[in-house]
């Protein structure tokens, strides 16, 4: 039933087109081999090859094509989509848990059909054309940096977020001696294994926000899922909060909330990442960073999965710097290592 939905879904959106539906990890490699694909979805739970075993192959089969893996929304699912991210699937979506012609509404159904399209939307890797010279990126205006040295750095992310974090985190110089917060647009269950995982693979201590949680240094807060993490600060000792307020930009976790509050709390001080996603969360936030004397910086489009949230900020002529994920850790640590 799932698989026949899924496919109805995208066969309804005018821009997609669905070339081939597969029951098992076998039929979708052989699919994979007699289709140009751009986008596979792939459910980790099938029958004879599952997801993870079919997900190498599937790489090789069809280079360049994105991969969106679809789990279950458990812990076990969640741990199983990071092993899969770590083996080349580019993004992820939950699925409900069971009932899918009740369960799957259209929350779901927007937020798959919207990966699926955005995902597609990327151009597969060409072989330059010899004797033409690339085109030079649109010049784009810069904000200034801040001259105040960071206090916090506050870090947002969606499609292909979770494998920059990890390389950005592993990167920066240790020990950060700054609190690091993170909002990643991902369901419950899995925010709190991507802060496992960056804390095994960083080096760092990791947790997922609780509600009044204080923020130290040196430590990573990763806002979880399908609620929104902002900062307060309370006789002077800053603290997490966590709400219910309305999704903003279809997502709860939202990354402006973390930003604004952020800008509120530590003015000049704030440092902004905008990593990897789709669409345009965090502009307005992004925007209070800038206007509170704050700095952001941005991925740029050549390393980013979907440069729709890295892009809305560089085109809003907000970011000081637009950088691959090792020259922003690298700038990150320069910016820290100021206050030394």
């Amino acid at each position: 039933m799932s698989r026949a939905l899924m496919a109805q879904w995208l066969h309804d959106d005018p821009v997609i087109r669905v070339v081939a539906t597969a029951a098992n990890g076998a039929d979708a490699i052989a699919a994979a081999k007699a289709h140009r694909v751009d986008v596979i979805v792939l459910d980790v739970e099938m029958p004879g090859m599952d997801g993870i075993a079919a997900l190498p192959r599937l790489v090789e089969a069809a280079p360049g094509a994105r991969i969106l893996m679809a789990s279950t929304l458990t812990t076990r699912g969640a741990r199983v989509t990071f092993d899969a991210l770590n083996l080349g699937a580019t993004d992820a979506i939950a699925k409900p848990r069971s009932g899918w012609a009740t369960a799957a509404g259209p929350a779901f159904r927007s937020e798959f059909v919207r990966k699926v399209r955005a995902l597609g939307e990327i151009e597969r890797p060409k072989a330059a054309p010899r004797r033409v010279p690339a085109a030079a990126p649109p010049p784009y205006a810069r904000a200034e940096p801040s001259r105040a040295v960071p206090q916090v750095v506050a870090i947002g992310a969606s499609t292909g977020g979770p494998n920059a974090l990890f390389e950005l985190i592993e990167q920066l110089p240790k020990p950060v001696r700054v609190p690091i917060i993170v909002t990643q647009h991902m369901p419950p269950m899995f925010t709190a294994i991507l802060a496992e995982h960056m804390a095994r693979r960083g080096g760092v201590q990791a947790f997922e926000a609780a509600d009044r949680m204080s923020v130290l240094p040196g430590v990573v807060y990763v806002a979880p899922g399908g609620r929104h993490m902002e900062v307060v600060r309370a006789d002077g000792v800053v603290q997490l909060r966590l709400t219910d307020a309305e999704p903003e930009n279809f997502c709860r976790p939202s990354v402006n909330p973390m930003l604004r509050t952020a800008a509120a709390v530590w003015g000049a001080a704030t440092l902004g990442v905008m990593l990897t996603g789709m669409g345009s969360d965090g502009l307005d936030g992004a925007r209070a960073v800038v206007a509170a004397g704050g700095t952001m910086l941005a991925q740029d489009q050549a390393s980013s999965i979907v440069w729709g949230m890295p892009g809305a900020v560089v085109k809003a002529g907000l970011a000081a710097e637009m950088l691959p994920v090792s020259g922003l850790a690298s700038a990150i640590g320069c910016l820290l290592e100021a206050g030394r």
